[in-house]
């Protein structure tokens, strides 16, 4: 078997954003790949037909191309993009504004240092040629829908007053930073200013726009969720915000609608919910949306419904019964005024359900996903639905089927072949035909009385059954990687992943915990962890480790951890709570010492929901914090962080780094300058899985680097410190 190499990333395509035409016979999508040279991601979008007659036909090729939406009469295509401005916008300006030469040498200067800013563009499809600019918001466009004529467009767009422009000047110059928010940053975003955001009418061939002044986003969750506007057929247009007192102290969404005139504002829910995603039924007299918990995340957000003329009123649930959340970023859709579905995570999958609109009666569907791959979108217009699948060796793509046979194997219906989705991507065909994808087995096991479950992926040679310990079969166990989610609230699901087959054709194996505290298994068992880090978690994850050495499968003097993010956060407590347990382990862009954070991340809001304020809960703080245990250490940690991180700062990284070096324990610190949460640059991709591959090879026991660098930690668990 030849080991992926790490820098077959930079072939890797992904597919994000997809939607469906009208009439079901065109799906367009964004497929994310890198340009090595500029070391960026390039989002493509692409059109296919939905029948697979024919390959998919690039569109556009530009760094961020993403949210594409049909208009209503499936004549044309739009899409976001940060692009070079439109020449037809460039003339139009140079014609209107002044001959004089040098002012115009100084703004074009200007312009030409500037990046540009994301903007609503336009193909059309029935006369071909390039993509025109229809919006040129000073602040770029952040979400936008189609009316139902096709003719004019919702947008939501910042709108900063002339003074407020003044301090973005300033802060564009390097000013100070200036604010009296509560919710004062956001990964991603930065330094939160009180810039408003509205929404606009834009019409669609002349970019004439109207402000809508009643209609206005704000507060803490509005950088992560946005207004989410939908046009319905009644001519009204859904959003949501929150317009109470101090915005930035709560995650409650509400539900309203408005006029395109601006007129006849309602506030559909009650201000009891974090709402989002609103989508009218055909007819126009519904509204479903996604509704959750402000204050307990742990609670499954569900589908609501509430009717068109309601005002303040608690929405009915159409999904609780079922117990189970709605997955990450997953949209209503509509069928006819009665019927609709939703993705949900389900016991370690996403999967769709069908929902009724008058009742609490939720439905398991589409069979043909089986048990081993997951359901990432779901698109359905003209009886045709588009969903993206994503299967640990056979890639993550675009799949269509009929809409009739969503329920082919289910019951008494036909057998699942019958509801075969038709395969409309190979997006990375290359390197899963040149080298071996992992297979993946769902495992069951016990962690202190609880049932707890997890996914294994492995060599395609690897036999799960023929390796039990207990039958005393020689074959020799693999070297473990404990590879943790975030969240917490949230699950692993089986899937295509670049860093499980990276693993896997070295002769690991990858196992991936969904343990208590994560979703997709109800609500009980994700709030066992509630306020209370560091402890059940922890314990599931050593189990199901320990699990699989006694099965035979993996090595337990070969076992190794990692994990972003939560689950970086979660290796903090797995080294200092079972410090004999991993071999070497890399936590990444985690947080160590939940009082010291307080403030300095994005999420003190979250923080309090469960913990109260770190001056009356300190116990509870330093309870849920690796730094306290840190005493205990023993195992060689890498430690990764990102430099502009302010999800997980950068500075908690650095307490567990010094905090290991001080001890003794051999340590790594990896930063990257200016990067997220995430890791975006390929070529920081790249390195991040050369350095986590690398210092499992250097302490793996069985690899002749073995021993580079030693573990000089004291055995009797003494500070180094001490002389």
């Amino acid at each position: 078997m030849d080991p992926l190499p790490t820098e077959a990333f930079y072939d890797l395509t992904v597919l994000s954003d997809a939607a469906l035409s009208p009439s079901g016979d065109r799906a367009a999508f964004v497929a994310a790949e890198s340009d090595p040279e500029a070391d960026e991601r390039l989002s493509s979008l692409f059109v296919v037909p939905t029948d697979g007659s024919r390959d998919p036909h690039r569109l556009t090729r530009v760094p961020s191309a993403s949210a594409p939406k049909w208009s209503p009469d499936g004549d044309r295509l739009a899409f976001l993009a940060a692009r070079e401005e439109d020449a037809a916008r460039r003339v139009g300006r140079d014609r209107g504004g002044e001959e004089d030469g040098s002012d115009a040498d100084e703004a074009d200067g200007a312009n030409d240092d500037e990046e540009p800013k994301t903007q609503v563009w336009a193909f059309d499809l029935s006369l071909g040629g390039d993509a025109r600019q229809v919006t040129d918001f000073e602040e770029g466009a952040a979400e936008f829908d189609w009316s139902p004529d096709s003719d004019r467009m919702v947008v939501a767009a910042r709108d900063p007053t002339d003074e407020q422009r003044e301090y973005l000047d300033s802060r564009r110059d390097g000013g100070p930073v200036e604010t009296e928010r509560f919710q004062h940053k956001l990964d991603g975003v930065g330094y939160l200013d009180a810039v408003t955001t509205y929404l606009f009418v834009v019409d669609a061939e002349t970019g004439e726009t109207d402000r809508l002044d009643d209609a206005r986003g704000g507060g803490a969750f509005h950088g992560l969720t946005g207004m989410t506007p939908a046009w319905g057929p009644s001519d009204r247009i859904a959003y949501t915000a929150y317009e109470g007192d101090d915005g930035d102290d709560t995650f409650v969404r509400d539900v309203y609608s408005i006029r395109p005139d601006g007129s006849g504002k309602r506030r559909h829910t009650d201000g009891a919910l974090t709402t989002t995603l609103p989508r009218w039924s055909p007819g126009g007299d519904r509204l479903a949306f996604a509704g959750g918990d402000p204050e307990n995340w742990c609670v499954p957000r569900q589908v609501c419904v509430v009717d068109a003329d309601d005002e303040g009123v608690a929405p009915e649930s159409v999904s609780a019964s079922l117990d189970r959340t709605l997955a990450r970023g997953a949209k209503p859709v509509w069928t006819d005024d009665d019927t609709l579905y939703a993705l949900v995570g389900d016991e370690g999958n996403t999967r769709p359900v069908r929902l009724t609109a008058d009742a609490d009666a939720p439905e398991r569907t589409f069979a043909a996903q089986g048990g081993d791959r997951s359901c990432r979108a779901l698109e359905i217009a003209g009886g045709t639905a588009v969903v993206h699948l994503s299967h640990p060796s056979e890639g993550a793509d675009l799949y269509a089927f009929g809409l009739d046979s969503i329920d082919a194997g289910t019951g008494d219906a036909a057998d699942a072949d019958d509801a075969n989705p038709t395969r409309l991507t190979d997006l990375n065909a290359e390197i899963r035909e040149e080298y071996e994808m992992p297979r993946v087995r769902r495992v069951t096991y016990d962690s202190d009385g609880a049932e707890v479950s997890g996914l294994v992926y492995a060599p395609p040679s690897f036999d799960f059954d023929g390796r039990d310990g207990a039958d005393g079969d020689d074959a020799d166990p693999l070297p473990l990687v404990v590879a943790i989610h975030g969240g917490p609230v949230s699950y692993d699901e089986p899937e295509f992943r670049f860093e499980h087959a990276a693993f896997t054709t070295r002769g690991y194996l990858v196992f991936r915990p969904n343990y208590r505290g994560g979703s997709s298994f109800g609500r009980e068992f994700a709030e066992s962890l509630r306020g209370e880090w560091g402890t059940v978690e922890v314990a599931d994850i050593a189990a199901g480790a320990r699990e699989l050495v006694s099965r035979g499968w993996a090595d337990g003097e070969r076992l190794f951890g990692h994990g972003f993010s939560y689950g970086g956060i979660a290796q903090g407590y797995l080294v200092t709570q079972y410090p004999d347990l991993l071999t070497a382990a890399a936590p990444e862009h985690g947080i160590y010492d939940l009082r010291s954070a307080y403030g300095t991340d994005d999420s003190h809001v979250w923080a309090e929901n469960e913990y109260g304020v770190p001056w009356e809960n300190a116990e509870a703080y330093e309870a849920s914090s690796a730094i306290t245990d840190v005493g205990d250490l023993r195992t060689p940690l890498l430690v990764v962080a990102g430099g502009e991180d302010w999800r997980c700062p950068p500075s908690q990284s650095e307490q567990l780094y010094v905090s290991a070096k001080r001890r003794g324990v051999e340590a790594r610190f990896v930063l990257y300058p200016d990067e997220h949460h995430n890791i975006g640059d390929p070529d920081r991709a790249v390195h991040r899985l050369d350095e986590i591959l690398s210092w499992y090879e250097r302490h793996d026991p069985a690899s002749e680097r073995s021993g580079d660098g030693g573990n000089d930690a004291p055995e009797d668990g003494a500070d180094a410190s001490a002389e």
